[in-house]
């Protein structure tokens, strides 16, 4: 396999899709490429490494009762459809398999001399132990307010100076629409990176001598997109992210984006109005009769490919010319694409060149590959 795309892990937190369908846009973006691509479904991948995580495992009435990773794949499961959980297949950035290909990377990396294991003058909390980061001044694990600086051994990544967070070959995207802004705030990070996190949950770094510490989850979760990847015996991995979470987590991956000949790349969406869409488009759905169907997949497949295209957010006042455009493809009886029409459209997606889906016909190829076959209105 060529390409797979893959969401960027969602941080697992106390929502449903229903109230925050915004959550969902990189795990639809996904499914709807990697069905143009015709490789299959791809897994939903969770980030489960959390502080959040760790204290509302903590103030649960099911802890200690309820292991943490059951108390995750609990939490992950009550945010799908109870039809469709068993359907859903689901990864996290603690599988087996993760742990394992994080730990291989990591050894391999410190034999390179590109990480290292260094004593280093942390911000700790003196109550509960929690790493609290420089500048704060209340601990966020247990509100203690007495900070000071820790010494004790950490995972340490170092930035070279003057070299990029991100370079054209980690964005997914065609030439004319590199992210230029964001291929420069990446870069502004600290020189030294620790890559050691106090966690009560994730993956161990004791095997490496650092007990008590788990791999930050800003590596954590390229590692599990990379794993989801190596198991599909895919190349490159493409992971759907925004632009802001990217800025926040590509100095962190920046030694983690390539395995084994298997490469990860970003692509860069948008935000989808979820909140707008019933009034907005309240008038425009009557005009056109819209059924169910049409709404459905208008909302769910079409707008998150949108947002490829509008990488900052599509505009509520957009919505009813993106309507239009959509349900005259949506409703239009094509004849069955050709090769022709197929490998064009696929050579878009896989060059990432989000500009296919204001093309009808690409659009019309797209909605018969993967919405086969067409639902009406």
């Amino acid at each position: 396999m060529e390409v797979l795309f893959l969401n960027g892990p969602v941080q697992n937190g106390a929502f449903d899709f229903q109230d925050k369908p915004g959550k969902a846009v990189g795990m639809r973006i996904a499914a709807a490429l990697n069905g143009i691509l015709d490789v299959g479904p791809a897994p939903h991948l969770w980030n489960t490494v959390t502080l959040e995580g760790d204290l509302r495992h903590r103030r649960s009435t099911v802890s200690p009762q309820v292991s943490r990773r059951e108390f995750e794949t609990d939490l992950i499961s009550s945010k799908y459809p109870p039809e469709s959980r068993s359907a859903t297949a689901v990864a996290t950035d603690t599988d087996a398999e993760v742990q394992q290909l994080a730990l291989e990377m990591i050894e391999r990396r410190l034999r390179a001399g590109l990480l290292r294991i260094s004593t280093e003058a942390v911000p700790t909390c003196q109550d509960c132990g929690h790493m609290t980061g420089h500048g704060a001044d209340q601990c966020k694990a247990c509100g203690g307010l007495r900070i000071r600086l820790l010494t004790s051994r950490h995972l340490v990544a170092e930035n070279p100076e003057g070299a990029p967070a991100l370079g054209r070959a980690d964005i997914h995207a065609s030439q004319r629409r590199q992210p230029l802004h964001l291929q420069s705030t990446s870069s502004n990070v600290p020189r030294l990176l620790i890559l050691s996190r106090t966690r009560s949950y994730g993956i161990d770094l004791s095997s490496l001598g650092l007990p008590g510490f788990v791999l930050d989850p800003r590596v954590g979760l390229h590692v599990a997109v990379l794993a989801v990847a190596r198991r599909s015996e895919a190349r490159k991995a493409v992971m759907l992210t925004t632009e802001n979470a990217a800025n926040h987590v590509a100095a962190y991956g920046r030694l983690f984006r390539e395995q084994d000949g298997t490469r990860l790349q970003y692509a860069l969406h948008g935000h989808c109005p979820y909140d707008e869409l019933p009034i907005a488009l309240r008038p425009i759905y009557a005009t056109y009769h819209a059924g169910p169907a049409a709404r459905t997949a208008f909302e769910t497949w079409f707008l998150p490919l949108v947002t490829l295209k509008e990488k900052s957010a599509i505009q509520t006042g957009q919505l009813p010319a993106l309507f239009k455009h959509f349900i005259r493809t949506y409703v239009t009886n094509f004849t069955e694409a050709d090769d022709e029409e197929v490998g064009a459209l696929r050579s878009a997606v896989a060059a990432g060149d989000p500009a296919w889906v204001m093309n009808k016909r690409h659009l019309a190829t797209a909605l018969r590959l993967t919405r086969k076959p067409l639902a009406r209105r």
